[in-house]
């Protein structure tokens, strides 16, 4: 039963609402190395997220990319050269476009 002037707090869209707000905060950087063999290879870095939901999000960033790639000490690599389309991904995703720097 609930009582007169007590709220019922749902915690889900608190951690909702910070999750946007630090998506709003980051500095993401997209920059492209060439690897061994004279491959090239996309570099994510500056998203400041939990090792599972940046594993999460690599999955469906390599899905939207058609490419494979990993994370490795908070970065996301993806293979080739990838830097619009995961610009493009970020930006649907709720990152802000003037935090994202492609190199």
């Amino acid at each position: 039963m609930k009582e007169k002037g007590s709220e019922e707090i749902n915690f889900f869209e608190k951690e909702d609402v910070l999750s946007e707000l630090l998506k709003e905060e980051q500095k993401i950087t997209i920059r492209l190395e060439v690897r061994k063999f004279n491959k090239p290879m996309t570099i994510i870095e500056g998203i400041n997220e939990k090792p599972n939901s940046l594993e999460k999000l690599a999955s469906r960033l390599k899905s939207f990319c058609a490419c494979g790639g990993t994370v490795k000490d908070g970065k996301i690599y993806l293979q080739g050269d990838q830097r619009q389309k995961s610009k493009e991904f970020l930006q649907k995703n709720g990152y802000e476009r003037s935090e994202i720097t492609v190199i």
